[in-house]
């Protein structure tokens, strides 16, 4: 099925005219242009949920199962809408290109149904009830699930300069950690959390206008931003193998499956701490938006995974990536241990925190390294490539979870006694001792109350403890997951076959670093003539002397590659004194050994190089036979049988 879009209007054109990536395309397409989405993501996935219960007490719905089972509904749809918008936006043909008309219809959306979130009728609970499930859904499973696909695929279909596509790559992640990181755990809860209070006119005027500053920003994504890739691709066929047999090959592979079962858990137990920090800080080791214990929790988080990642990579290197992660999960179950020996103590809390977040570092720079040598070792076995489909699962599952941790977080606090805080008077029910009084923006004032011991309790489990659990099970399924063992030998065969695929097609083989090499001479020679053609017009345009303008080009880039390729020497000339320095000192240790200790040494190696040749054999074996069925499989599929 194809999705057909007329905007061949001269209005919708995007503002980036040139062949290559220039600063401006970087800065207000990637960087600047998708903040206004990713910050309202990550505020609405921070407080929203702060706000159904604390400001619009919609906790005691249902009898206290409305935001117990909602949630989980909601994103269990969300996560399967999310693969269709996905196949549409792969079939969509306009002039703009296949995502970026997307990008266009989300902006408005976002900012209607982001503003509507917060404007809950004042009436009966079906009303309200109603409102909630729709604008929620209207949000996550339409508008933004629908900008979320379209965003991701830019920078693929930006350009094939791999240079520049890992330019603009860098420009998107710094707008994700400057939104979710700095304003959102930082400034949110800092300074605009303690403005509004628990005032619903003040978060619906807060939130609407983060809501509004989607559309111009979302806006000038779109505008730019180019596919260049689509362009070229007009008309082109493409290969594709089969969805059914891809998912057949997911649900058959034992490293696959125990990833799947581990986002279950780690997505669980993240969403159900996520939510759990904002009333940790509120009740147990602060005061009701205070704006500083947050702050606090959230910057000893951070420490860490911005210093951690010069440290992580060198031990996986060293010890392994299924083994660093796997102890990366026991100190962050440590670390929650820790915390919990005195949850009411601001620095045993903060330095759990600092070893629990210690033990992330794995998780969040190397688990996806693992995971690809997962999927390499499925290529091995099946023939074919299933990232699309792997990564699709995955997120089904994972923000299927964090729907179900969601429900469980809400059926757990509300059913235990939960009382939100009050504005207005008091009812004569509530015999909770006060929290505090908050005077909010808009002149009303608020009373939060000390919650009871089993409330308590849970918070602190939600925050410290759940992620104990999840950490050593998550530790237990990791430490079953070590495609490292073989994967050089499964990367070898893939290459060979790949040789004999290029031999069978009358082709010359080479390395892929050599082809990647070539491609990127190949776009790096296409993008000046572009750039001598783009000059011209210009210096046409204003006057300018097109000689010695380019000269001026040429000096700048030619200092530009000298100091580049000064670097690259040194950092060459650097790793090999490592080396050097490695092997001469693994040498000497050798050397120092005595006569039977450098036989039992070499002893033991060689007893460990049999014991791994013999497990590859055994696993080669049952490798090619899955492999000759799945050849067979793909065979038929394209005679269409």
């Amino acid at each position: 099925m194809e999705v057909k879009m007329t905007l061949g209007k001269r209005f919708f054109n995007s503002k980036v005219k040139s062949y290559n990536v220039k600063g401006k395309e970087a800065w207000l397409g990637y960087l600047v242009g998708p903040a206004g989405a990713l910050l309202l993501n990550a505020i609405l996935g921070s407080y929203l949920n702060q706000f159904y219960l604390d400001v619009a007490g919609l906790g005691y719905m249902w009898g206290g199962l409305f935001l117990g089972l909602f949630p989980i509904l909601s994103k269990i749809i969300d996560a399967v809408v999310d693969v269709g918008y996905g196949y549409l936006i792969d079939h969509t043909k306009s002039k703009q290109g296949k995502a970026r008309p997307w990008l266009l219809l989300s902006a408005p959306l976002m900012t209607i149904f982001g503003i509507l979130l917060f404007i809950i009728p004042q009436t009966n609970e079906i009303v309200q009830s109603i409102w909630v499930m729709l604008t929620y859904n209207l949000f996550y499973s339409f508008a933004y699930s629908i900008y979320s696909m379209a965003h991701n695929m830019m920078v693929p279909l930006s350009t094939r300069n791999v240079t520049q596509r890992g330019k603009l790559s860098v420009f998107t992640q710094i707008a994700t950690i400057c939104t979710s990181g700095i304003i959102v755990a930082l400034v949110f809860p800092f300074v605009v959390l303690p403005m509004i209070g628990v005032s619903s006119t003040a978060w619906i005027v807060a939130m609407s206008i983060f809501s509004c500053l989607v559309l111009p920003l979302t806006l000038m994504e779109y505008f730019y931003t180019k596919e260049r890739i689509t362009e070229e691709n007009v008309g082109v066929e493409e290969n594709k193998i089969p969805y059914k047999l891809q998912l057949k090959a997911i649900f058959t592979d034992k490293y696959i499956i125990l990833l799947m079962i581990y986002f279950v858990f780690y997505s669980f137990g993240s969403q159900v701490k996520n939510l759990g920090l904002i009333y940790y800080s509120n009740y147990i080791l602060g005061k009701y938006s205070d704006g500083t214990t947050q702050t606090m929790i959230s910057v000893i988080g951070g420490v860490p995974m911005g210093i951690g990642i010069f440290a992580v990579w060198p031990l996986a290197k060293k010890f392994g990536k299924r083994n660093i992660t796997v102890v990366g999960f026991l100190l962050y179950a440590l670390g929650g241990i820790i915390c919990m020996i005195n949850p009411y103590n601001m620095v045993i809390v903060l330095i759990g925190q600092f070893i629990k977040n210690i033990g992330g570092l794995p998780c969040a720079y190397v688990f996806m390294a693992l995971f690809a040598d997962c999927l390499d070792s499925l290529e091995w076995k099946t023939g074919f490539r299933s990232d699309g489909s792997a990564m699709a699962l995955y997120n089904i599952i994972s923000t299927s979870a964090i729907g179900i941790g969601t429900g469980f977080f809400n059926l757990m606090i509300t059913g235990l006694g939960y009382v939100e805080p009050v504005t207005g008077n008091v009812p004569g029910e509530i015999t909770n001792e006060v929290q505090k009084v908050i005077k909010n923006i808009d002149g009303t004032s608020s009373t939060v109350f000390i919650q009871n011991d089993s409330v308590n309790t849970f918070i602190i489990w939600a925050f410290l403890g759940i992620e104990i659990i999840t950490g050593l099970i998550c530790a237990i399924i990791i430490l079953f997951v070590n495609p490292e063992k073989t994967i050089h030998f499964k990367q070898k065969e893939i290459v060979e076959r790949e040789k004999e695929t290029y031999k069978k097609e009358g082709k010359e083989w080479k390395p892929a670093e050599i082809r990647n090499a070539e491609m990127v001479e190949i776009q790096n020679r296409e993008a000046e003539e572009h750039f001598k053609e783009e000059l011209k017009v210009r210096c046409e345009t204003k006057g300018l002397d097109y000689e010695r303008e380019y000269a001026i080009y040429l000096h700048n880039k030619e200092v530009k590659e000298n100091k580049e390729k000064e670097k690259e020497r040194l950092q060459k000339e650097k790793a090999e004194l490592k080396e050097k320095a490695r092997k001469e000192k693994a040498d000497a240790k050798f050397n120092a050994l005595n006569d039977a200790q450098k036989e039992k040494f070499l002893a033991k190696v060689k007893e460990k190089e049999e014991k791994l040749n013999e497990y590859w054999n055994e696993e080669e074996k049952r490798g090619h036979a899955i492999f000759e069925d799945y050849q067979k499989r793909l065979a038929l599929s394209k005679e269409g049988k």
